[in-house]
């Protein structure tokens, strides 16, 4: 049996702590479906909220923000296979958003995960692993299914399936990313708050316009969209902030914070301070060491911060943005600590 989570406590305990490892703007994509013929499986992983125009039609029937099937399933069920948007994950949960699927929508799902590190398996006749059971859904809702504890394994596919058939407007699977790093050379530098690289960003002040896991994501994006924006202040000595957990301890050389397509809105300043924690229940009471004095910022920049201190091990980074605005990256290079 899994877990079933409201959607504040799945907030709490699975998206402010893991990955959605198969979203597309982390390069989740679509391996193979069993069908598609009302909606695409494609929108599963889209990474805006759903929408519904009930006027809009196409050749197939009324037009859907998700993945819906044909009727009557002669299967046990319906399938989309994904291939994880990093190395590898363990997994602990997901998300299934029915929205705007009423009558339609699919009776109940099931995910299931694999290994295939090699490429060198067929997919369809592999053993997959159970994730999260067969469990009921019901129509137009988002439904949080959470495991006991998280995979002791980790997986680079996963499998939803939904019996018969239907449709479902979103799918998150949450995870911890295992980063495939060369231990062979301790000095090599990482961008150790890559998402690719297991970094979380897992505190945040205001992700009102942008939010703020897409300060992790790989490359410099295409717009505001994809970045982190928080809403103008209007209060004296206002300052937003983001707590980002670094994939793993770290020495840091070098902060980046890129303003990428911020260009009438990115902060004025910004700072940067460490930690470290053995864990994070006294994320509240720890005493930050500064990393990156405040800064002044431009639009539009990579702005690249030597760190002087880098023989202090860091876990945990605070990037503060004086007073709000946009920011599209933070990287955080360094060593792994030994």
């Amino acid at each position: 049996m899994a877990k079933v989570l409201n959607e504040e406590q799945f907030k709490e305990q699975i998206v402010s702590k893991y990955t959605d490892v198969i979203g597309e703007k982390l390069g989740g994509e679509i391996h193979s479906f069993s069908d598609e013929w009302f909606a695409k499986a494609e929108n599963l992983i889209k990474p805006k909220a759903p929408i519904r125009d009930a006027t809009k039609f196409t050749y197939a029937g009324a037009w859907y923000d998700g993945w819906e099937t044909r009727r009557h399933n002669t299967e046990e069920a319906d399938w989309v296979i994904f291939k994880l948007g990093v190395s590898s994950a363990k997994l602990i949960g997901c998300e299934v958003d029915t929205a705007f699927f009423n009558g339609n929508h699919a009776p109940y799902i099931s995910v299931e995960a694999l290994q295939n590190f090699d490429n060198d398996k067929d997919l369809l006749s592999s053993k997959w692993d159970e994730i999260i059971p067969k469990t009921e859904c019901g129509p137009s809702q988002r439904h949080f299914f959470v495991r006991d504890q998280i995979t002791e394994k980790n997986y680079n596919y996963a499998r939803i399936r939904m019996y018969p058939d239907g449709g479902i407007a979103r799918f998150r699977l949450y995870g911890s990313v295992i980063p495939v790093v060369s231990d062979s050379n301790s000095t090599e530098i990482i961008d150790y708050a890559s998402v690719k690289n297991g970094g979380v960003a897992i505190k945040v002040s205001d992700q009102h316009f942008g939010t703020a896991d897409n300060l992790l994501l790989p490359g410099r994006g295409h717009d505001m969209s994809d970045g982190w924006e928080t809403k103008r202040s209007r209060e004296p000595g206002h300052t937003d902030w983001v707590i980002i957990r670094l994939g793993a301890p770290t020495n840091l050389k070098e902060i980046v914070i890129d303003t990428a397509h911020f260009r009438g809105n990115f902060p004025q300043k910004v700072n940067v301070k460490g930690a470290y924690l053995e864990n994070e229940n006294g994320l509240n009471y720890v005493e930050w060491i500064p990393i990156v004095n405040d800064s002044k910022t431009s639009a539009d920049k990579e702005h690249s911060f030597k760190v002087e201190n880098d023989d202090i091990t860091f876990t945990h980074i605070k990037v503060t943005i004086i007073p709000d605005g946009g920011v599209k990256r933070v990287r955080a290079f360094g060593v792994k600590a030994n």
